[in-house]
C-alpha cells in the first residue's frame, strides 16, 4: 500500500503541470461565425496577470504553488527525507491551496452559463479534477498512515 501511495503522489508531480496547460473549457459567443476559445488554468492566470497583478500573484500561489509544494512535501515524507511531524503544515498548505476552489468556480460557471456565451467542458477539466481528488486522498491516507 505504501508503494501505491508513493507512486500516486509522484505521478501528481507530472500530472499537475499537464493539467494546468490542458484545455479545461471551450468558451465563446453562441453565434455561428465565432469559434470557441480554449481556456486552461495557465491561460486564465495569464489573463488575470494582465488585469490585476496582485490578485494574479495570490491566485498563482494558491492554485499552482501550494498544491505542488504539498505534493513535494508528501513525497519527501514518503521517502523518509522529511520528518512526519511536518504533516500538519502540509495539511494547512493543502487547505490554503485554491485548486479545489478554482474547480468549484468552474463548475458554477458551467452550470449557470451566460446569455449569449457557450461553454463546453474539455478533457483537461477531468484531468484537473482527478489530480485534485487524488491529492486530497493521498494526503488523507498519508495522515492515517502516520497515526
Amino acid at each position: 500500500m505504501n508503494a501505491v501511495i508513493r507512486f500516486a503522489n509522484l505521478s501528481l508531480l507530472l500530472l499537475f503541470p499537464v493539467a494546468w496547460f490542458t484545455p479545461l473549457l471551450r468558451a465563446g459567443l453562441d453565434l455561428p461565425l465565432f469559434g470557441l476559445s480554449e481556456i486552461s488554468v495557465i491561460s486564465g492566470l495569464q489573463e488575470l496577470w494582465r488585469t490585476d497583478v496582485f490578485l494574479a500573484l495570490l491566485v498563482t500561489f494558491f492554485a499552482l504553488f501550494a498544491p505542488y509544494l504539498k505534493t513535494i512535501g508528501l513525497a519527501l515524507i514518503h521517502f523518509g527525507l522529511m520528518r512526519r511531524r511536518v504533516l500538519p503544515v502540509l495539511h494547512v498548505l493543502g487547505k490554503l491551496a485554491m485548486a479545489d476552489i478554482f474547480l468549484i468556480a468552474l463548475y458554477i460557471v458551467l452550470v449557470k452559463g451566460v446569455g449569449l456565451a457557450r461553454i463546453e467542458v474539455a478533457w483537461g477539466l477531468y484531468l484537473f479534477s482527478g489530480c485534485i481528488l487524488a491529492s486530497i486522498t493521498i494526503g488523507l491516507l498519508s495522515e492515517k498512515r502516520a497515526l
